[in-house]
């Protein structure tokens, strides 16, 4: 799978940049990132998954290329202690974005969009293409119950350090808000097939925590 990743990162920024060393080292910064031990959910596999959403759905999306930039860099600095992932994989996007010829337009376009992975609740001005992203970031909540188990379990292990009495609190409230919106996703494509069973599997792993 990471072989066919890194031959997929360079394919797109080559088509922004012909700098080999930004190339390899990019690739090198995004596989280190992405493999590192703390990440049981948010690794290759994920972005991987992603992928697989995006290449069903490409034919409605605006702008692919910047789709498929946000993908790669909305998880790449994680730490599940801290708060401001998010903007720190922002900023680390933007900080190798601009050493290609991406205009700086389609550069704060992934930016925000990877800003709007901190709730998954983008405005009601927010483009398609935005929301087709938080739909594919949340996917994993639409399949069936052993694979969403599965990731609950791993999202577990990314938060080894907090006392079970505390993590499952902190579990339970997050996901409850998931269910206090009224869609989960965002696309009208999302809320007709995924919507319905994303809410059943989050309240199966409510009663579960109890």
């Amino acid at each position: 799978m990471s072989q066919k990743l890194k031959q997929n990162w360079i394919s797109l920024l080559s088509k922004f940049t012909n700098n080999t060393t930004l190339l390899t080292s990019s690739w090198r910064d995004i596989e280190k990132n992405y493999t590192q031990k703390n990440r049981a959910y948010h690794n290759l596999t994920h972005l991987s998954n992603m992928f697989a959403e995006a290449e069903k759905w490409e034919d409605h999306i605006k702008d692919l290329a910047v789709l498929h930039f946000t993908i790669w860099f909305h998880d790449i600095i994680y730490n599940s202690l801290k708060k401001d992932n998010e903007l720190k994989s922002a900023q680390f996007a933007q900080g190798i974005l601009e050493q290609t010829s991406l205009d700086k337009v389609r550069i704060e376009q992934c930016y925000q969009q990877i800003l709007l992975t901190i709730n998954h609740q983008p405005p009601s001005s927010a483009s398609l293409d935005d929301r087709f992203l938080i739909d594919f970031d949340l996917e994993i909540l639409s399949k069936d119950w052993e694979s969403y188990k599965a990731y609950s379990q791993q999202v577990r292990k990314e938060y080894w350090m907090y006392p079970y009495v505390l993590y499952k609190n902190g579990r339970k409230k997050a996901m409850r808000h998931f269910l206090e919106r009224e869609y989960i996703y965002q696309t009208p494509f999302y809320q007709k097939e995924k919507e319905a069973q994303a809410r059943k599997n989050i309240e199966r792993e409510i009663e579960e925590l109890l």
